[in-house]
């Protein structure tokens, strides 16, 4: 069962030390049901819809539903299937090719836009999964953590009174030494809510590193450990596909916290452009527009996003000292 169990979390060979590299449930190359294996695994099949892709009108929605919310009847769309989907396809990319994406929220996906999966052993190594994306793409992507461990911070303290603002932990953190005390986001001490201020100073201690004291250290901790895991997820990526990228896209939610955007700028040495904010919604709405022949291409569903939201350009600085800090990182 573990290769089973590697296929079900990272979309990988079911059988990937095996001479059968055909066993998968779902084969993303032809894009159909590995009926074969399924029937192997006496698993039902009859169940299983057919598989349209992302913008297929399915059909008018029913009339009892249509009365029942008090709107005319209206085409069902079958949308990205996903929110990350959905958000990558208001990325605002017009070079997929030399392109990273960062979904950023309380999570953060990284990852690249392809036109072909990329089952290697290299990115099964990495841990990277192929999702089919919209558009006849893959949604070549890594789960990391995002601003969970500041939120955690955020909602520990307000419990003892400290009711910090966004916009003040993030001054805080700007005004705090730089690169001094590193942690791994990933890392299991952080991944269940708790207080989180003590589980970073512990693995400051833990690791030799000076313990941050005030709160600005703690988040400015937590956001530049966060840049560098970006730079070390982003290697993998450019190792897995073999290719390098130019600049990374992030949206979402996370993208409100400047000092992020900036620090991921600074660690990956790489232009970030910011934006949009609200991705999913986009992407979503655009789809359907597509679906309906209102835009004509994913091009231009990107282009409307270009010239209908605010987009805020990152460039990378102090290179060395961010340099010198992965470096620490990577120890850790």
């Amino acid at each position: 069962m573990p290769d089973l169990f590697n296929f079900l979390f990272t979309g990988q060979k079911v059988c990937e030390f095996s001479n059968d590299t055909t066993t998968q449930f779902f084969n993303p190359r032809q894009q159909t049901w590995a009926l074969d294996l399924l029937h192997r695994l006496n698993i039902p099949t009859d169940m299983l819809p057919e598989i349209v892709p992302p913008g297929t009108v399915l059909g008018p929605l029913r009339t009892s539903l249509a009365e029942e919310m008090g709107i005319k009847s209206v085409d069902v769309i079958a949308p990205a299937c996903h929110d990350t989907g959905s958000a990558v396809a208001a990325v605002p990319m017009t070079d997929p090719q030399n392109s990273v994406y960062i979904s950023c929220g309380t999570w953060a996906l990284l990852g690249a836009e392809i036109k072909e999966p990329a089952i290697t052993p290299k990115s099964l190594a990495n841990n990277f999964t192929n999702e089919g994306g919209v558009c006849n793409t893959f949604r070549f992507l890594k789960n990391i953590s995002g601003l969970w461990m500041v939120q955690e911070c955020k909602r520990i303290w307000a419990q003892s009174g400290q009711n910090f603002s966004w916009a003040q932990l993030i001054q805080m953190a700007s005004k705090s030494p730089a690169l001094i005390s590193l942690a791994d986001p990933d890392h299991a001490a952080f991944l269940t809510p708790g207080d989180m201020p003590a589980r970073i100073r512990t693995a400051c201690e833990q690791s030799g590193q000076p313990v941050p004291e005030t709160e600005g250290a703690v988040i400015r901790a937590a956001l530049e450990s966060l840049a560098l895991k970006c730079r070390l997820v982003l290697g993998q990526l450019e190792d897995s596909l073999e290719q390098t990228t130019d600049r990374i896209h992030i949206v979402g939610g996370g993208i409100q916290n400047t000092l992020l955007c900036q620090f991921i700028a600074n660690a990956t040495d790489k232009t970030v452009l910011a934006g949009p904010i609200e991705a999913t919604a986009l992407g979503n709405i655009l789809l359907q527009a597509m679906a309906k022949g209102q835009i004509g291409s994913l091009s231009e569903a990107r282009e409307v996003v270009r010239n209908s939201t605010e987009i805020i350009t990152y460039e990378p600085e102090d290179r060395d000292a961010w340099d010198e800090a992965f470096g620490r990182f990577q120890n850790l």
